[in-house]
């Protein structure tokens, strides 16, 4: 019992710790970087690290001594519409753009990003990055002529994101878009130098025409020229040809009306030969076919009568088979039913018989081995029921009333009532005769017959024919 109690512990303990080990291993979502802080290790120079970022994966977060917290990757969609900012020509102009920006998953960049932005919601976090973005889009302007940021719009995205992002991964986050809408400003200077711009692509455009119309016309009348020129050579040479491709054409039509005749001799030849040979085949085949059909009747007539002979024939013969196992079985049963009867009857009786005897047996002993002593004991057991039967016989034998008219005292001394009551008892049967009728003696200590003690008195002359008894019994 301790051994088994002991194992029930370790089972116990073991199933704990792997389902406290279960609990604490955590997986990180791919939309967001799990950042594990407490006690996670020392840096390369000895230094205590601050948080371990995960991106993907999963890790054991030991409990006690660390805790673990998640960092969103949800892109940040900030608008910024930056006003009156100062360029390099002392000109404000309004740059009104939007920037998305996102937690970066680089290994250094989520560090500081676990350093700085852990805890805080994503609208914290949208606040601080548009502070940022804010500060280096008016340094970015400040460096750069309206010409640039309005001309060489891809020079100055580019110092844009290079100077934003490079602020942005301080604090763990990355730059992933720039759209700057529209730039204008509130002296005119952009639209003044829209509208040169489009005078100038109009009077190019107005030369460009005037010169393309000039070349076009002196290209059209030389490419009149030409045409005609080329006109004619390709005439004489599609002539040259079509004659030369007529010849072929000729040519190659005798030819095949050459080959055409000797394929259709040949042709006509094997027609015949493949159909005489047809019919030769076809002939073959049908007179194969007839016999194979005669034969195939005449099999299936055969088969027809054998088979069905024989269904018969066996059924026949598993029919008797049924009948007489069935009779057997019957039987058997029957049989066996009789013989388990008379068993269960013959042990039935003989335990009975032998149960008396042991009865018997063992009333003889408890008498001292005298049988007399032992017919004593079974009659006063039997007593009771003998005199039930005495009463049975008289019970119903009703007396309303008696009435006795007495004269006196008869011939022997006795009063005509007492005469009646004596009648009247002898009318029983003596007890006597019960135990005659029973092939019993009356046991001594009852007392004895009167007639008996006298006959057992007087020796007996002769044997003499005993005569049978007869009572009548009213």
């Amino acid at each position: 019992m301790e051994t088994l109690i002991l194992v029930c512990v370790i089972a116990l303990l073991l199933f704990s710790m792997i389902l406290l080990i279960l609990s604490r291993y955590k997986k990180c979502p791919s939309d967001k970087v799990m950042v594990i802080y407490g006690k996670v290790g020392s840096n390369k120079d000895g230094s205590a690290r601050s948080a371990k970022c995960i991106h993907g994966g999963a890790a054991f977060v030991w409990p006690v001594i660390q805790a673990r917290e998640f960092l969103d990757l949800t892109p940040l969609s900030i608008s910024v519409d930056l006003e009156n900012a100062l360029s390099r020509q002392n000109i404000r102009i309004n740059v009104p753009s939007r920037f998305t920006v996102g937690i970066s998953t680089e290994p250094a960049v989520m560090q500081n990003a676990a350093e700085r932005l852990l805890g805080l919601k994503l609208e914290e976090v949208q606040e601080l990055a548009k502070d940022i973005i804010f500060g280096q889009l008016r340094l970015v302007i400040a460096t750069m002529d309206i010409e640039e940021i309005n001309t060489d719009r891809d020079k100055f995205l580019e110092a844009v994101s290079r100077n934003v992002e490079g602020e942005l991964k301080k604090i763990g986050l990355r730059l992933i878009n720039v759209n700057v809408t529209d730039i204008s400003d509130e002296s005119g200077y952009i639209a003044a130098l829209g509208k040169e711009a489009a005078a100038k692509a109009i009077n190019d455009a107005k030369k460009s025409v005037a010169e393309k119309d000039r070349d076009g016309s002196i290209g059209e009348a030389n490419a009149h020229r030409d045409q005609r020129v080329q006109v004619a050579q390709a005439d004489s040479e599609a002539i040259k040809g079509e004659n030369a491709a007529k010849m072929e054409v000729a040519m190659s039509n005798a030819a095949r009306r050459e080959k055409e005749a000797e394929a259709l001799k040949i042709a006509t030849s094997a027609e015949k030969i493949q159909a005489a040979r047809a019919l030769e085949e076809a002939y073959a085949a049908e007179q194969q076919a007839e016999v194979a059909r005669a034969a195939r009747e005449k099999a299936t007539q055969e088969a027809d009568i054998i088979v069905k002979t024989e269904i018969e024939k066996r059924k026949l013969e598993l029919e008797a088979e049924a009948q007489a196992e069935q009779i057997r079985r019957k039987a058997k049963g029957e049989a066996d039913a009789i013989l388990a009867k008379m068993q269960a009857e013959a042990t039935g009786m003989q335990a009975m018989l032998t149960k008396q005897a042991d009865g018997l047996r063992e009333i003889v002993q408890a008498a001292g081995g005298d049988p007399d002593a032992a017919l004593r004991l079974l009659l006063a057991d039997k007593m009771e029921e003998l005199l039930r039967v005495q009463v049975e016989a008289v019970k119903n034998i009703k007396i309303d009333k008696v009435t006795v008219w007495d004269s006196g005292e008869n011939g022997q001394g006795k009063t005509a009532t007492a005469g009646f009551v004596s009648g009247l008892m002898k009318s029983l049967p003596p007890m006597n005769e019960l135990f005659d009728m029973a092939g019993m003696n009356l046991p001594s200590f009852l007392g004895s017959d009167k007639k008996e003690e006298a006959e057992s008195a007087v020796p007996a002359a002769s044997p003499k024919k005993e005569q049978p008894e007869v009572t009548e019994e009213k």
